[in-house]
């Protein structure tokens, strides 16, 4: 399911209103004036779409071309919704919200959903590593912009453990695809931690004891920038959807 943004702007006369609708590609900012209304929108391509153009690896097409494009299609969207679930159960203990066994939560459409075993045990993971790290929560689920390179996205967790600070993405899966570390690259070149370090933290990670495993990632921005070239290449003219209607109709 796509997840869908839609932006109202009344025309001065009060006989029109523009619709804009924008998908789970693209964020949008808006300005306002002091009265709360509308004065300009601007789209910007979000970090996930734009890092997933980087080629994929020859591990990848293997696994694709062993499970076929059907069951491929299943086991990510599965992956995808097992991992909203997961963040925001993150999200919610980080509120300082308690999560039981038999909490629901929001799945990848917004919708409530029972947490499973898989599920809890990844957040137990990641409690195991909050308690260890104890680090100290600056943002939590921040919305980033960069204007030079054009795109926005959302930056799981930045903190501090001990005097370093860090830029953390959130992962349930046991293996880091190129793609997450470019990703994690560009968040850090839309905010203001020039000295930050970036780490993945893979959560329910069945291939240790701990059950849960932190990555320091290298900046490979220059790598983003690549695969931000070929997005342009193939998806450069892509809009998103404006029109105006309008507010009332008669005969």
């Amino acid at each position: 399911m796509i997840m869908k943004k839609y932006i109202k702007k009344l025309s001065e006369d009060g006989k029109t209103v523009q619709i804009t609708v924008a998908d789970e590609r693209f964020y949008v900012k808006t300005e306002t004036d002091k009265d709360g209304n509308i004065l300009s929108i601007k789209d910007y391509p979000s970090v996930t779409w734009k890092a997933g153009c980087y080629p994929k690896g020859v591990g990848y097409y293997m696994w694709l071309a062993k499970n076929g494009w059907d069951e491929s299609q299943e086991i990510m969207n599965s992956a995808g919704n097992r991992g909203s679930k997961v963040h925001n159960g993150i999200e919610s203990l980080l509120l300082g919200n308690k999560v039981e066994m038999d909490s629901q939560l929001p799945n990848n459409e917004g919708q409530l959903e029972d947490i499973t075993l898989e599920e809890y045990e990844s957040l137990m993971s990641w409690v195991d590593w909050h308690k260890e790290t104890n680090p100290d929560t600056i943002s939590i689920e921040t919305t980033v912009f960069n204007d030079e390179y054009n795109y926005a996205g959302t930056v799981d967790y930045v903190c501090k453990i001990g005097d370093q600070i860090w830029i953390i993405d959130w992962k349930t899966s046991n293996d880091i695809w190129p793609s997450y570390e470019i990703q994690l690259s560009a968040y850090k070149h839309a905010m203001d931690y020039p000295n930050a370090k970036l780490g993945i933290l893979q959560v329910g990670y069945n291939r240790n004891k701990k059950k849960y495993k932190f990555n320091e990632i290298d900046d490979q921005f220059e790598l983003f920038k690549a695969a931000d070239l070929i997005w342009k290449k193939e998806y450069g003219n892509t809009e998103i959807y404006v029109k105006d209607y309008p507010t009332s109709l008669s005969l």
